[in-house]
């Protein structure tokens, strides 16, 4: 049986503690816990989201959907990195305790990965493996503005999902070049798809897309699991 329920999680920032929406789901015996971060323009209720915490729970994974500080205040645009950063870390801390002693992970759509990808550059965080859902490498249509030189810091493996017609990692060739400079990186092409893996022509559900690509990050992050070593 699985089970979904909301939680609070404490922040701590710099005007003090704030609380964030937290919806946990648990199946019965978890391999692993999943933490998975909105991107900047919708929170944890998207249903592409809720796509891929389906899909994760289905494959035995345990699944925190969470809210960033500003969008649990009720703001569009995100704040200061170093409150994402923070939310990060207190959520996989309380990671830990839904889902003890099995790997973590931590994943991440768009400016939720990023996000991600600064802690664990920074230490704040040590998942056994993070997943990116299309890093946005670059402001679309400026490709010199690339947010990558932290990457290659990072220990742990790195999924990173992208759709070929993601404006954000263009030209395609630049992004593949900056995975190749990880420790320990796959970069996923996703066919014809967009920023929000859309194809052109074959229109679905948010949801459902997001179920496709949580079952390819279950399967993922199953093989990292069993790579681990013994304790």
């Amino acid at each position: 049986m699985t089970l979904t329920r909301a939680e609070r999680i404490g922040v701590e920032l710099p005007r003090g503690t704030v609380d964030v929406t937290a919806i946990v789901t648990l199946p019965e015996a978890p391999w692993g816990g999943v933490a998975l971060a909105h991107g900047a323009g919708a929170g944890p209720e998207h249903p592409f989201l809720i796509g891929v915490a389906d899909a994760l729970a289905r494959q035995g994974l345990g699944v925190v959907r969470f809210a960033f500080p500003y969008r649990e205040a009720g703001r569009r645009m995100p704040g200061p990195v170093a409150h994402a950063t923070a939310t990060w870390s207190a959520v996989m801390a309380a990671l830990s305790g839904w889902c003890p002693e099995v790997p973590l992970f931590a994943v991440g759509k768009s400016y939720g990965g990023r996000m991600a990808s600064l802690a664990a550059a920074a230490g704040m965080i040590h998942p056994a493996a993070l997943v990116y859902l299309g890093y946005p490498l670059h402001p679309p249509g400026e490709p010199e503005k690339e947010r990558a030189g932290h990457l290659p810091d990072i220990s742990p493996p790195q999924l990173f999902l992208s759709g070929t017609r993601d404006p954000f990692v263009h030209p395609a060739d630049a992004w593949e070049r900056v995975v190749a400079g990880c420790r320990e990186a796959t970069l996923t092409w996703i066919p014809g798809g967009d920023h929000s893996f859309e194809i052109a022509g074959h229109r679905r559900p948010a949801q459902a897309i997001g179920g496709e690509l949580g079952d390819l990050i279950a399967t993922w992050l199953r093989q990292r699991s069993d790579q681990r070593p013994a304790a």
